[in-house]
């Protein structure tokens, strides 16, 4: 994992990304002016031993690509951290930088994508590019059971990964069975546009945490 997160934190592939990520860390956010943003690709994180995988979809300009940790800095990663602590996965409820002390058991989060996107909307070639560097993930979780895809794109790549067959329709809290016994769960993305309008409520997000504890075991 320490050799992948390196890679990633290095890496230069994709011309546009990287543009993109370095002009949001030069412009900044007005909030964020005195901050020194990380600007780079940034690297799956949290516990190697987890049987549970969650998958996002890329950074964000001023959270991740921020902060360099991922659903750090964000509201997203408020919704998403809190949840993970009411299921036990977390140490503490959130997360603001890098040195905060957040520290998850038994669970990975990761993306398909490093790298912040413009529009948060990544070409099919960039997913595919990035794609080697969550293989190596993947192939490191060795006690993987349960990967929770937050949002309709992560199913997508998870389902083209590690399903076979037609990929099941997306819903939130739908279950399906993947390669080695794996099972995969949908939730939707705890992104501002699903909280702020009730698509996604915290209860509905803790549902999905507490399944997927009951199936890691």
């Amino acid at each position: 994992m320490a050799e992948v997160a390196a890679e990633v934190a290095g890496c230069r592939q994709c011309s546009r990304l990287v543009e993109w990520r370095e002009r949001v860390g030069r412009e900044k956010r007005a909030a964020f002016r005195d901050h020194e943003y990380w600007a780079r690709g940034v690297p799956g994180f949290g516990d190697p031993d987890a049987r549970l995988l969650v998958v996002g979809l890329a950074p964000a300009a001023h959270g991740a690509n921020r902060t360099g940790r991922m659903f750090t800095g964000d509201r997203s990663g408020d919704w998403l951290y809190r949840a993970l602590h009411r299921a036990g996965y977390a140490n503490q409820p959130g997360s603001t930088h890098r040195g905060d002390g957040l520290a998850l058991t038994g669970a990975w989060i990761s993306s398909p994508v490093k790298c912040a996107p413009p529009d948060n909307k990544p070409s099919p070639a960039e997913r595919d590019a990035c794609m080697p560097f969550l293989r190596r993930e993947l192939g490191a979780l060795a006690a993987l059971r349960v990967v929770v895809v937050l949002g309709g794109f992560a199913q997508q790549v998870m389902w083209r990964e590690l399903g076979s067959g037609p990929r099941p329709r997306f819903a939130h809290g739908a279950e399906a069975l993947l390669s080695g016994g794996r099972i995969l769960l949908c939730s939707y993305h705890p992104s501002q546009q699903n909280t702020f309008t009730g698509r996604l409520t915290e209860p509905m997000l803790d549902a999905v945490f507490v399944r997927a504890r009951e199936l890691a075991g």
